[in-house]
């Protein structure tokens, strides 16, 4: 019985080393395609980058790492609120008046040549804004997540490590343990 245990042991001992070692794999590798990814896009921070983002980041530097994507963005939802006067897309209505007023009523709004009502082209800003945040958002969730890839298998590797030194090293008995002798126990009554 004692060999089906060490041979089990070490079993689960190999499966958790490697993945471990997956893990560890996978993650380096979303990592780095995270970084690429964003440093691919040339993106770089605005004159007011470091006012906005608390010191994050600087004038001019490069948008390479999931937590610069992450303050990034935090700039452009800036920029995107000066531009609507602190309106967000819900707020806004879908078309603009003759007047440049926003208005959900299209037949209140003002109309192109072809008859079609004007579009509100600040809420559409918002509509551009949202997708690029959301994208530099996810860089940054998918950094954390590769970090989180890479101690989870870092984790396992040093957990397989360890059931394998305990099966082999005797924690199933195979290094004797000198018998110990009987002790009895006598007990005095209290006077």
């Amino acid at each position: 019985m004692k060999k089906v245990f060490a041979y089990g042991g070490i079993a689960a001992s190999v499966i958790l080393i490697a993945f471990g070692i997956g893990a560890i794999v996978i993650g380096v590798s979303g990592y780095n395609t995270v970084r690429d990814e964003i440093a691919a896009q040339k993106i770089t921070a605005t004159d007011d980058a470091a006012e906005l983002t608390d010191g994050r980041i600087q004038p001019g530097q490069e948008i390479k790492t999931g937590a610069d994507a992450r303050a990034f963005a935090d700039v452009m939802e800036y920029h995107t609120l000066e531009s609507t006067e602190g309106k967000r897309y819900a707020e806004m209505g879908r078309f603009l008046t003759p007047d440049g007023k926003d208005t959900s009523d299209e037949a209140a709004a003002a109309k192109t040549p072809e008859g079609r009502p004007v579009e509100n082209g600040l809420r559409n800003m918002w509509v551009t804004e949202t997708a690029l945040t959301t994208a530099l958002n996810t860089s940054f969730f998918a950094e954390r997540v590769a970090y989180f890839s890479i101690v989870m298998g870092i984790a396992l590797l040093l957990t397989g490590i360890g059931f394998l030194v305990l099966t082999l090293g005797g924690a199933l008995g195979y290094v004797t343990v000198p018998k110990l002798g009987k002790k009895t126990h006598t007990a005095s009554a209290a006077t």
